[in-house]
């Protein structure tokens, strides 16, 4: 019975140990918003780029036990069949229709590397596509 109710919190931890953070080396580390793109919440940076993944840890650390972050979804946590309930937005981005989908609510192989907060919801036929074949999917 214990095993039962015990079994999602040891997950959690076993997770939690497998996912590193990193370290301080980013050019933003230690200002207070967690730069590093497998996160998602209202403690990540407006902007974040690849190159700060695993670059800005003491931040993230702090935003995530606050419970203003989380990591973002897997692959394996998403199930395409949900991409029909997902509201894409337009097609008013400067780089719209170009194979890449650069709303910062995906995740993915087919996500742009940087992701800006004003391309959400603007790039509704890149994303549609992408999210359809499982190659991004809402963090």
């Amino acid at each position: 019975m214990f095993t039962r109710i015990l079994a999602p919190f040891l997950f959690l931890l076993t997770l939690a140990a497998c996912m590193s953070f990193g370290d301080d080396s980013g050019p933003y580390a230690n200002d207070g918003e967690c730069d590093d793109p497998r996160f998602v919440g209202g403690g990540l940076a407006s902007s974040v780029s690849n190159e700060s993944i695993g670059a800005d840890a003491t931040d993230c650390v702090k935003l995530q036990q606050a419970g203003r972050i989380r990591w973002e979804r897997t692959r394996d946590q998403w199930d395409i069949a949900q991409c029909d309930a997902v509201d894409f937005g337009n097609n008013s981005a400067s780089y719209a229709n170009d194979g890449e989908c650069d709303d910062p609510r995906f995740t993915g192989p087919g996500v742009d590397s940087i992701m800006l907060e004003s391309d959400l919801g603007t790039e509704a036929n890149d994303c549609r596509a992408l999210c359809k074949n499982g190659s991004v999917w809402l963090k």
